[in-house]
C-alpha cells in the first residue's frame, strides 16, 4: 500500500511526463516526435498508483495522437490491465496485439514454462527485453484476478487459431524471397497483429 506522498510523488511524474511530450509537440510545430519515449511511460505509472480511470483517459489520448502507433510489449501489456481493470472489452483485442509483439511475455507474467521453443529471429531480443524490463507478476496481488481471466483469453479458440496462424506465418517469412507471396504473407500478418 502506498502512502499519500508516494501517490503524489507518482503523479508528478505523470505530470512531468504530460508537460515533455506537450513542449515535444509545441517544439516540432504541432506534432509529436518523442524520440525518448516517453509516451510509453504514464501506463505504469498509472498501474501503480492504481488508477485506472486516469490510465484509460491516457489510454485514449495515446490512440487519438499516435495512432498506427505499434508500441512495445510491455507498454501493450500495460494497456491490456489497465483496460480489464476498466472492464473493456478491448482487452481481449489488446492481449493479441500483446502477444503478437513478443511471444514469450504472458508465459513469463503467468511464471510457465514457454510453449514456443523454436528459435525465433527476434527470440533473444524479446527474452532479453523481458528479463531486464518486465516488472509484473500473476503473483502480485493487484494481477491475480487479471491472470485468471488471462488463463481464459489464452485458451480460447479463437486466440489459439490467431497465435498458430500468426507463428505458421513468422515461420514462412523466414525462408520466403521478396515478391508478391512475400508481400500477401506481410499483410496478412499485419492485418491479423492489427485488425
Amino acid at each position: 500500500m502506498m502512502t499519500e506522498k508516494q501517490i503524489e510523488r507518482v503523479k508528478k511524474k505523470i505530470d512531468s511526463y504530460k508537460k515533455a511530450l506537450a513542449a515535444d509537440k509545441k517544439f516540432w510545430g504541432g506534432y509529436y516526435h518523442d524520440g525518448r519515449a516517453i509516451r510509453y511511460l504514464p501506463p505504469a505509472q498509472y498501474i501503480k498508483i492504481e488508477d485506472y480511470n486516469g490510465g484509460l483517459r491516457y489510454l485514449n489520448w495515446f490512440d487519438k495522437h499516435f495512432p498506427g502507433d505499434a508500441a512495445h510489449s510491455i507498454f501493450l501489456f500495460e494497456a491490456t490491465f489497465i483496460l480489464f481493470k476498466r472492464g473493456k472489452l478491448e482487452a481481449a483485442e489488446k492481449t493479441h496485439r500483446t502477444f503478437f509483439s513478443n511471444i514469450y511475455l504472458f508465459d513469463k507474467f503467468l511464471g510457465q514454462e514457454s510453449l514456443y521453443t523454436d528459435k525465433r529471429a527476434n527470440a533473444d531480443w524479446e527474452l532479453k527485453i523481458l528479463n531486464e524490463h518486465f516488472p509484473y507478476s500473476s503473483e502480485q496481488p493487484a494481477f491475480i484476478e487479471f491472470a485468471e481471466w488471462l488463463k481464459i483469453v489464452l485458451n480460447s479458440n479463437k486466440f489459439l487459431e490467431d497465435s498458430k496462424e500468426f507463428l505458421a506465418l513468422e515461420k514462412q517469412l523466414e525462408s520466403e524471397p521478396a515478391g508478391k507471396k512475400r508481400s500477401e504473407l506481410v499483410d496478412r500478418l499485419s492485418q491479423l497483429t492489427y485488425g
